[in-house]
């Protein structure tokens, strides 16, 4: 299916999943909206979100109690299972419902393929405000790897720019530990782009973690290690480099230092301590032309 044909499939749906269909009672063809037993729901398989802080599960489980669950939630059936349905959007209100001891739950019933769940699962969770980057990272992904989606077509799509995605799509590629922090609340988005690319993301994580820091105070260390790394890098010489040193420096009775560069590039440092050295290194090369 073309991008296109995906993104207007896609648009249906998630019209129909926070617009028009449930707050005006009407119902699509292929879905009907009725009360079942909580113990009949099973957690959905696709849902991005993999953090439920218990506080706010408590929260909402209180209003549950007092208001009842007002927005319905999205299941499917369970294929080769009688009286069973998946949570295609809405575990959150699943999980608290349990909480809140509700045996019955108000549902909107919809026979969706795969395809059409793990996209209205990641969607409908993207756009909410309280998904951690890490969690919307991998829903991008998910949906760029296994449902064919472009960035541009997909930042189009949920209505984030294509920095945006870039950007979280970016912190996949830190270490796991440093994901799990971000994902727990412990680092932001913030402080886990000022380290991605650095050989010692995860330390500098745990002393970001430990110190507090802003996220510039963030950036302004991940800045000086990686000033300290070049340095020591420029430190590091092979044997060649060193063994030239030393052959230039006996010749002229100097310090000489050579500095490799890029490809066949670099530097070559004489230090003198008196305008006498200096003359007398010049007259060498003047000889030698």
């Amino acid at each position: 299916m073309s991008a296109g044909g995906q993104k207007a499939r896609l648009g249906r749906g998630l019209a129909s999943l926070i617009g028009d269909g449930l707050e005006d009672g009407t119902l699509g063809l292929h879905e009907e909206q009725r009360t079942i037993p909580l113990a009949a729901l099973k957690q959905g398989r696709f849902n991005p979100r993999r953090n439920f802080p218990e506080e706010q599960l408590e929260e909402l489980a209180a209003s549950i109690r007092e208001r009842g669950l007002v927005q319905p939630i999205v299941v499917r059936p369970v294929a080769g299972e009688t009286r069973a349905y998946e949570v295609v959007a809405g575990e959150r209100r699943w999980r608290a419902a349990q909480l809140a001891n509700l045996h019955e739950v108000p549902v909107v019933v919809r026979a969706l393929s795969d395809h059409e769940a793990v996209e209205i699962a990641i969607i409908e969770n993207v756009q909410r405000e309280d998904l951690n980057a890490i969690e919307e990272g991998e829903g991008y992904k998910l949906l760029m790897d296994g449902h064919g989606y472009k960035q541009e077509d997909l930042a189009k799509v949920i209505g984030k720019s294509r920095s945006h995605l870039a950007n979280i799509l970016r912190l996949l590629k830190l270490p796991e530990s440093v994901q799990e922090l971000v994902r727990t609340g412990a680092l932001s988005a913030g402080h886990a782009r000022a380290l991605i690319g650095h050989h010692e993301a995860a330390a500098l994580a745990t002393r970001i973690v430990n110190l507090g820091l802003s996220v510039r105070q963030a950036e302004a260390l991940t800045q000086k290690e990686n000033g300290k790394a070049r340095q020591q890098k420029r430190k590091v010489k092979d044997a060649d480099t060193k063994a030239a040193e030393a052959e230039l420096s006996e010749v002229l009775g100097l310090g000489v230092e050579i500095r490799p560069g890029r490809g066949e590039k670099g530097e070559l440092r004489i230090r003198y301590t008196s305008f006498d050295q200096l003359e007398d290194v010049r007259a060498r090369l003047m000889r030698r032309r």
